[in-house]
């Protein structure tokens, strides 16, 4: 973990140091110990995808597959798998539906966003909540208590985007990623999850919009295109960045 820590400082630091500029070589530091590390984190018990492997099958490997892992990375062979899609029951009835990549994808996935969020970290004021380190539903409820008990807010707005995740609009999300990320190993690698196909009920399918809930990339993505669309003082789950 110190070593992931350590990572995130350096990429933090860059960020701010060199706000109004694009940053590359950003792949430089997803290295072995840095997929090690991140594959320790990812859930144990996490259902498995198309492949039907799970976390203890991948962990037997660990020592020669994450190195392979990580030279397909770097070289722009790997490939996406093919995403496992299955429904879960929302409170209201409705099914909602959930991606479940493969353990490599979710290991890659998790390193991946590991270095691209300190990036955007920066662009969020300390009250914004969701998908964010250290951040919950539950802080974001105590944010907007204190600010109607202490403060004197009189209005709250509850929003809620139908199928957002299904519906990012894949060329806005390269063209605001353009105003960052210029590396083009992570760049080719989120094109190829966004173009990965979705297995549903038996068939496969390739998306021409969206991304998956349920990896691990999708909710950096999905924070990522709400940036320069959302007003400060919004008090929402993910809402709330700079303008």
């Amino acid at each position: 973990m110190e070593k992931m820590l350590t990572v995130e400082m350096q990429i933090a630091e860059r960020a701010r140091k060199y706000r109004s500029e694009v940053l590359t070589n950003l792949h430089e530091f997803i290295d072995e110990p840095l997929l090690q590390e991140s594959f320790d984190t990812l859930n144990k018990k996490g259902a498995s995808g198309v492949d039907a492997e799970t976390w203890m099958d991948y962990h037997k490997q660990r020592e020669t597959r994450i190195p392979q892992l990580l030279t397909a990375f770097k070289s722009g062979n790997y490939r996406a798998p093919n995403i496992r899609r299955v429904y879960i029951p929302k409170g209201d009835g409705k099914l909602r539906p959930l991606g479940l990549p493969t353990v490599k994808d979710k290991l890659l996935q998790t390193a991946v966003t590991r270095v691209l969020q300190p990036v955007y970290e920066d662009m969020f004021y300390p009250s914004s909540h969701g998908f964010r380190p250290g951040k919950s539903q539950h802080q974001a409820l105590e944010e907007l208590t204190r600010q109607v008990s202490w403060q004197g807010k009189r209005y709250i707005i509850d929003a809620d985007m139908q199928n957002y995740f299904g519906s990012i609009n894949h060329q806005c999300l390269r063209a605001f990623l353009d105003r960052r990320i210029k590396d083009g190993v992570i760049r080719k690698m989120i094109d190829k999850w966004l173009k990965a196909g979705i297995l549903d009920n038996g068939q496969l399918v390739y998306p021409t919009e969206g991304t998956p809930q349920g990896g691990s990339i999708s909710p950096l993505i999905s924070t990522e295109e709400w940036i320069p669309l959302v007003k400060p003082k919004i008090y929402h789950s993910r809402l709330l960045a700079k303008p």
